[in-house]
């Protein structure tokens, strides 16, 4: 399915299932192709992103902050809120069922074949960014077209997280379709 696209395009949505993965999310999502197109801060779509104020820290953020995910420390100041110590509790069940018995299990590792398992608005970004490579003659799938995607797709949890960090998705859009086409937009 991925033979059109290139290395740092293929790289964006294998980062993206690992984002998912790490968050024990079942599905790979536009907020998850977002993270894995800022996990590559060397590529010159996540020096876009980052002249708009994002970077992989601060996406993360949003996206637990959004749909949630794991927060051990968030977690133990709850539970020590409502009198529980959870240090206590831990050594306790270690003590009882060894050690480590608390811990999360690994992340489900999917075969090389299956791949990861893309939710609907996912699924979308993908199309359209076939289609804009498709529009502007290119049979290479980079990840600027995986932007153009995502912020064309709009609706999905990718596109709300940009706009709510004040990102104009149509200023976005032509930065990216200047830099596809071989120019490095100017910072604005």
């Amino acid at each position: 399915m991925f033979e059109r696209f290139a290395g740092a395009a293929r790289r964006t949505v294998e980062l993206a299932a690992e984002e998912a993965d790490r968050l024990r999310h079942e599905r790979v999502g536009t907020e998850h192709l977002l993270l894995g197109l800022l996990a590559q801060p060397q590529d010159p779509v996540a020096r876009l992103l980052g002249r708009h104020g994002l970077d992989l820290a601060a996406g993360r953020q949003a996206v637990a902050q959004a749909v949630g995910g794991p927060d051990p420390e968030r977690d133990g100041i709850a539970l020590a809120a409502i009198g529980i110590d959870l240090d206590a509790v831990r050594e306790a069940v270690e003590s009882a069922f060894g050690p480590g018995a608390l811990d999360a299990p690994a992340p489900v590792k999917r075969s090389r074949w299956s791949g990861p398992r893309f939710g609907e608005g996912a699924r979308q970004v993908l199309v359209l960014a076939l289609r804009a490579a498709g529009g502007q003659r290119v049979r290479r799938i980079e990840t600027g077209h995986l932007l153009l995607g995502l912020v064309r797709e709009g609706g999905g949890l990718g596109a709300r997280l940009l706009r709510v960090r004040g990102v104009d998705l149509a200023e976005l859009e032509r930065e990216t379709e200047a830099l596809l086409v071989g120019g490095v937009p100017e910072a604005s």
